[in-house]
């Protein structure tokens, strides 16, 4: 039987990629870098464990530091 190639962590955890919710909903992952609701994700994601997920998520929300800054 052959093994299922591993996707990764930039595709499976990317923009417009959809997840489900502990109780069942489908939502899409969106980042919105450079606004207050993204310095909120990057201070709060700052303080946690860096996982492929959170640094690809991270790397999404253009996060510098604890501060989310649109690219130029």
């Amino acid at each position: 039987m052959p093994t299922a190639k591993k996707k990764s962590a930039e595709k499976k955890y990317a923009n417009g990629t959809t997840y489900k919710d502990s109780e069942g909903k489908t939502h899409k992952r969106t980042s919105a870098k450079g606004t207050k609701r993204g310095d909120a994700y990057c201070a709060r994601s700052s303080g946690q464990k860096q996982t492929e997920k959170v640094k690809v998520r991270r790397k999404a929300w253009g996060c510098n530091g604890k501060k989310s800054v649109r690219s130029k």
